[in-house]
């Protein structure tokens, strides 16, 4: 087991990206990118304030796959989940970033 954290790094596209692992080292929520790794760590702030609240969770359905995005209070998306098989594990995902993401340090991917 692993501590839950926020990564941040850069994509080819030179664009700044943050990632959340769970304790288990499973990623549960990843971003859109970013211009600049100032505004990534704002990015991080908004998932740390919004996550406890159950309302900013968008479950979605599509096929056979559930995801949700988690929304900052002016309705923009902030994050989203990977896909997952079932809607209780779903749930557990949302649960994850809920206890995870208010109090998880933030690392810089060299």
């Amino acid at each position: 087991m692993s501590n839950p954290k926020f990564t941040i790094f850069r994509g080819i596209n030179n664009q700044f990206y943050f990632r959340l692992t769970s304790i288990n080292g499973e990623i549960i929520l990843s971003s859109e990118g970013y211009t600049s790794n100032q505004s990534c760590r704002v990015g991080i702030m908004s998932v740390k304030t919004n996550a406890p609240h159950d309302s900013r969770y968008d479950r979605k359905l599509s096929g056979f796959s559930y995801t949700f995005n988690l929304k900052g209070s002016n309705g923009e998306i902030i994050g989203r989940s990977e896909s997952y098989t079932t809607m209780a594990a779903r749930e557990n995902g949302i649960s994850a970033v809920k206890r995870d993401a208010p109090l998880a340090p933030i690392y810089e991917q060299n």
